[in-house]
């Protein structure tokens, strides 16, 4: 069994992969001020819910934009799991060519789900990922990692808004039944809601229309994916488990 732990700086999921299939999945928050003595317990108490044996984990592999933790969680598969876990990071095969200016700038997340959207659905290929950060990512049919963009999330600009209005105040973020709110609260709502949506539609036909035009299918993921794309026109699945087997794909490229 492989353990594959996707780090971000809200979420942290992990999962386990016996041979080809992914056995369980985990979602919890990211403590950035955890030890790996303290993360412990939190993978050992999930992974007892599906009775996974942490003495049957035989490897795995880390994708981390929090440095910090990307130490600590290495560190807690040495001492816990017996074995020392991938990396991904410069040096790592991914099986994608990267055309950024700089591919040491190009986070560790949107790597693993360009890798896993090319294996998947093959290219051209446009991944978006809603998570702290919304990224949109572009690959060609030849597996070119071209770049993409990067937005707020819907959490931290709704937060910025309920923070910064003094008689604005939290909502759940929700699909509103009409666009003219009636009230102050399903008002706030319409606007996030569909000014996140109006977003995602926007960059992802302008991506379309710089990569050639034609045919570009499109995969979402991450926290709110399903939420958004219930109404985005332009996604065309959306695929929670994204990063969790670009992760077991980017595992079997680097063990031999």
């Amino acid at each position: 069994m492989i353990l594959a732990i996707d780090v971000g700086n809200t979420n942290l999921v992990f999962g386990i992969y016996e041979n080809d299939k992914l056995k369980a999945s985990y979602r919890t928050a990211t403590h950035h001020e955890y030890t790996e003595d303290e993360y412990s317990p939190v993978f050992n108490s999930m992974l007892s819910f599906k009775d996974i044996n942490p003495a049957s984990i035989e490897g795995g592999i880390i994708s981390s934009v929090v440095p910090s933790l990307t130490i600590v969680l290495e560190k807690m598969c040495k001492k816990y799991f017996n074995f020392t876990p991938i990396v991904v990071g410069p040096g790592i095969k991914s099986g994608i060519n990267i055309k950024y200016e700089n591919p040491k700038e190009v986070g560790a997340d949107r790597i693993v789900n360009a890798a896993a959207a090319f294996h998947k659905y093959g290219g051209p290929v446009i991944i978006v990922d809603f998570g702290t950060a919304t990224t949109f990512d572009a690959l060609t049919a030849e597996c070119d990692y071209l770049g993409g963009a990067i937005a707020p999330g819907i959490g931290i600009s709704s937060e910025a808004l309920f923070k910064t209005a003094a008689k604005l105040y939290r909502v759940e973020i929700a699909k509103p039944e009409k666009v003219i709110g009636k009230n102050t609260a399903t008002s706030i709502q319409s606007g996030i809601y569909n000014g996140y949506v109006g977003l995602v539609e926007n960059i992802v036909e302008k991506m379309k229309e710089e990569m050639g035009g034609g045919h570009v299918f499109t995969v979402a993921t991450g926290g709110l994916a399903f939420l958004i794309c219930s109404t985005a026109k332009n996604i065309d699945t959306v695929d929670m488990m994204l990063t969790l087997d670009g992760l077991k794909l980017i595992y079997e490229k680097n063990v031999s």
